[in-house]
């Protein structure tokens, strides 16, 4: 069973992952999971804080002379910010005399004060430092030594910006082909496929940050080729189309999952919806000429690319705050103002590439599992050949 861990605070001294169920013999690319961090920093609309940080892998255990040894991967992430922070995140009692001022202004939107409720404390920062997004540097640490397993069987993982607040791509670019999706320039500002619209994007953000404000949007992330025969329809938890979404909804400022054309679907009739499948007797290949599933039926991958859609909330901080109330004195007054983005869309898109990710090599695992990636490929094997004698 592959399963992973996350800890750190924002402002620590680092985030911390361990990863355990990777067979012995997967080859760890250093410089590939520090290139897939590098992509969850970039992103039109980002604020100053990636300016600061540097995202680097330090891998502490579960890796030998460049493979995976079987045990748990355990690394961490540095935060370089934490040298301004030593004091307010101190793990020891500070002196008296030292200001440590407590966060007392929830901000409308985030776990700020839905957490300090739950766990009766009046300095909000003991949510909020956990809450932060940049817990997520060490989910695409995790997410990215799963890519590894899965690009060794050849499956890649994309996405691609569909629309920035009020401004979407055109019908031509909706559903277009994984290949150019995967082939999307790593350093891509917004990971917008279509020209016109990336312009529109960013002028579109520069007028929001001008204000204050902040926006959301809408991100489609593939998983191509994907095995028929991940997941299970046996039980609910295991259902590969549930387990997905649940991942995309723990990202911070998701607020929507659509699997295929799930939205569209609910307004069309069945006869337009479902995906007639055809058989190619050459390639021994069940198929589909569409995948309005978006490659899962019944909770198991069908074989067609798996595509989904994250619906992104406009990010909570805002440099022109909301009301809020001092949870001290109940005083009306504005929510706190801490450093942040504009717009998260694009690296979104990176974070749930990572979760995928970790669904689809938690699910591939399970169904091929081995101790040693020998045994998975062998595994994997047998069962193509029953795919091909099918």
């Amino acid at each position: 069973m592959l399963r992973f861990l996350t800890a750190g605070e924002s402002h620590g001294k680092c985030l911390v992952g361990i990863v355990e169920g990777l067979p012995r013999g997967l080859a760890v690319d250093i410089q590939y999971i520090d290139a897939q961090l590098r992509r969850r920093q970039l992103g039109y609309g980002r604020g100053g804080r990636m300016n600061i940080e540097l995202d680097q892998i330090e891998i502490l255990s579960g890796v030998r002379l460049g493979f995976t040894i079987g045990s748990p991967v355990s690394y961490m992430v540095r935060n370089k910010d934490w040298e301004n922070w030593r004091d307010a995140m101190s793990i020891e009692k500070m002196p008296d005399e030292c200001d440590v001022r407590s966060v007392v202004l929830p901000r409308p939107g985030h776990a700020d004060l839905a957490g300090a409720l739950k766990y009766q404390t009046y300095d909000v920062r003991d949510i909020l430092e956990r809450a932060s997004a940049r817990e997520t540097a060490a989910r695409v640490g995790a997410g990215s030594l799963c890519r590894l397993l899965l690009s060794h069987f050849k499956i890649e993982i994309g996405s691609h910006v569909v629309a920035i607040g009020s401004e979407r791509i055109a019908e031509e670019y909706e559903n277009m082909p994984s290949e150019k999706i995967f082939a999307i320039h790593p350093e891509s500002a917004v990971r917008c496929l279509d020209p016109a619209a990336e312009s529109r994007m960013t002028a579109l953000i520069d007028a929001i940050r001008e204000s204050g404000d902040s926006l959301g949007g809408i991100v489609e992330v593939v998983g191509s080729p994907v095995p028929p025969g991940l997941g299970s329809h046996i039980q609910w938890d295991r259902r590969l189309d549930g387990m997905i979404a649940q991942a995309m909804m723990s990202i911070p400022s998701v607020k929507a999952v659509e699997i295929g054309s799930g939205i569209s679907a609910a307004k069309r009739t069945g006869s337009t919806v479902h995906d007639p499948i055809s058989y190619d007797s050459r390639a021994r290949r069940f198929y589909r000429e569409k995948n309005d599933a978006g490659g899962l039926e019944g909770g198991i991958s069908n074989g067609s690319d798996i595509r989904l859609r994250i619906y992104l909330k406009p990010i909570p901080t805002l440099r022109s705050p909301l009301g809020s109330v001092n949870i001290q004195s109940k005083s009306s007054s504005e929510a706190v103002i801490e450093r942040s983005d504009c717009c998260v869309v694009p690296a979104a898109g990176v974070i749930a590439e990572s979760m995928l990710s970790l669904i689809l090599a938690a699910a591939f695992l399970e169904k091929f599992g081995g101790d040693s990636l020998k045994e998975v490929e062998l595994n994997y094997a047998n069962y193509v050949r029953m795919l091909d004698e099918y």
